[in-house]
């Protein structure tokens, strides 16, 4: 969905036609696969981060292209509501020093990208779900003006054809409804790409679906939602609920969703595209000129936009990408299952721990998605989004065990494997893995500290709710702004 769409209206020619499209997209693409066509493996890797603008009270500011005239940087783009804006990390090396250079890259351009920001009365949060978001400010007109996403509105509801019910069970309980999309912006994450060869996707996609419920666990940052303290990562419920096209009766005849986790391992990367094609209608069918059989025959690379465009709006977990760069196509597996931040040193030591552990597991001669089930899986991912650092998985040859534990005896050492077969830097490695070490160690991450600093203020302090979490907030942002790791955050 990072591409324009100029269509504000479809015709029944213009369904037909896209769906003839993705699948001459799919045929070209099976014979790049068999043709060998695509560019050699290197350990590079690409971030993007979603951020959260607020005012001088740390309420939303809803002035994302105002921020955006000010702070002039092509890194930095519109997001879905106008209180979001992400931030495109350029592709880095993970190899040597890499992680390092990339953590001081992003400080800087967020950095500078603050002090401009202060500009227009507004400062930037890197929080899984802003917590001082409430109901009021979920309208349509919070809508970025970017007029792809209020296409993207019209389609999803139209598919509906009826409002959005949010109905989240947790610490508290939660029922809205909406009628846009706009709840979906309250859903802040990091993106890590990995560029993986078309023979290696597979392996290195079974194994991020695999370690998915552990990465929520210890990453955990969202655990209020419209002043509620709900799940710990909360952002899970809300992304799956805000952008689902189904009706009621479509949901209990088993139509697939499109935020997905999935429902089997894969042994190609076929396989999604297939699926996607096969299971899902379009939301925006906009076709191009290109016919990529022609380009191919020509010995050129296609663009394959419809089948980019398509996959663009179905939201799995993991998802994978095709793209041209420098006229060479190359794959990548998008890992979108964490929030964003607390910190930016956080986001690379989650960066560190997911590299390193899906390269292990990708390399093992007895893969881990030949021990266990599918299914077994998405409960690992849905448990550790309820219970996040508390959460009990499960793991072959352990059985179900805190994840915390699972971490510090089991895969804290195949991360150190992993990084160190991706050529990572000793001193780099130790530093990234020990933070996801001293999270599991103390217990503390983002959506814990969240909470223990909330109930300070509200349920043992004076504050009313709003201004509890409001306060809190404020402090997450000094904190955030200090890049001290969450685990050394106190709560006093």
């Amino acid at each position: 969905m990072g591409e324009e769409v100029d269509r504000v209206e479809f015709t029944r020619a213009d369904r037909t036609a896209f769906r003839g499209q993705v699948h001459r997209n799919l045929d070209a693409f099976a014979r790049m696969l068999r043709e060998a066509r695509f560019a050699p493996e290197r350990p590079m890797t690409g971030i993007e981060i979603e951020l959260n603008l607020v005012d001088e009270k740390c309420d939303p500011a809803f002035r994302n292209t105002e921020v955006l005239s000010a702070i002039e940087d092509d890194a930095f783009q519109t997001e879905l509501g106008q209180f979001n804006i992400e931030i495109n990390v350029p592709p880095g090396q993970i190899d040597g020093l890499g992680l390092d250079t990339m953590e001081a890259s992003i400080r800087d351009s967020l950095n500078a990208a603050e002090d401009k920001a202060a500009r227009t009365g507004s400062s930037m949060v890197v929080v899984g779900i802003l917590p001082t978001l409430l109901t009021e400010h979920i309208r349509r007109d919070a809508l970025s003006t970017n007029p792809r996403y209020a296409l993207l509105n019209d389609q999803i509801f139209a598919a509906r054809g009826e409002d959005v019910q949010i109905s989240i069970d947790g610490v508290e309980r939660l029922q809205v409804t909406a009628d846009s999309i706009v709840p979906e912006a309250a859903c802040t994450s990091t993106q890590f790409h990995l560029q993986v060869t078309p023979e290696a996707f597979p392996r290195y996609w079974n194994a991020a679906q695999a370690i998915s419920g552990v990465q929520l666990a210890v990453g955990a940052n969202s655990p209020f939602l419209f002043g509620k303290e709900l799940l710990r990562e909360t952002r899970i419920a809300l992304f799956e609920q805000a952008a689902d096209t189904r009706t009621h009766e479509l949901k209990t005849q088993g139509v697939r969703p499109r935020v997905w986790f999935g429902e089997r391992w894969i042994t190609s990367i076929f396989d999604l595209f297939e699926e996607n094609s096969r299971y899902y209608p379009a939301l925006l069918p906009v076709t191009s000129d290109e016919d990529p059989i022609e380009v191919l025959d020509r010995g050129d690379t296609p663009a394959l936009s419809e089948l980019r465009l398509h996959n663009g709006t179905i939201y799995r977990w993991n998802r994978p990408v095709y793209d041209v760069v420098r006229e060479k196509p190359h794959l990548r597996v998008e890992n979108r299952v964490l929030p964003a931040g607390p910190t930016v040193v956080d986001t690379i030591a989650n960066g560190a721990f997911y590299f390193g552990l899906v390269r292990a597991l990708a390399d093992d001669e007895r893969p881990i998605w030949s021990q266990m089930s599918f299914s077994a899986a998405e409960e690992n991912f849905h448990n550790a989004a309820r219970n996040g650092i508390d959460a009990e998985v499960f793991w072959p040859g352990v059985g179900t065990a805190r994840a915390t534990e699972l971490v510090l005896r089991r895969l804290l050492p195949l991360a150190v494997r992993g990084l160190d077969a991706w050529g990572v830097d000793v001193a780099v490695r130790d530093r990234l893995l020990g933070i996801i070490e001293q999270r599991c160690l103390t217990g503390r991450n983002g959506a814990s500290w969240q909470a223990d600093e909330f109930h300070r203020l509200y349920t043992k302090g004076s504050h009313g709710r709003k201004d509890a979490l409001r306060g809190m907030l404020r402090r997450y942002r000094d904190h955030m702004h200090e890049n001290t790791p969450v685990h050394e955050w106190p709560v006093d």
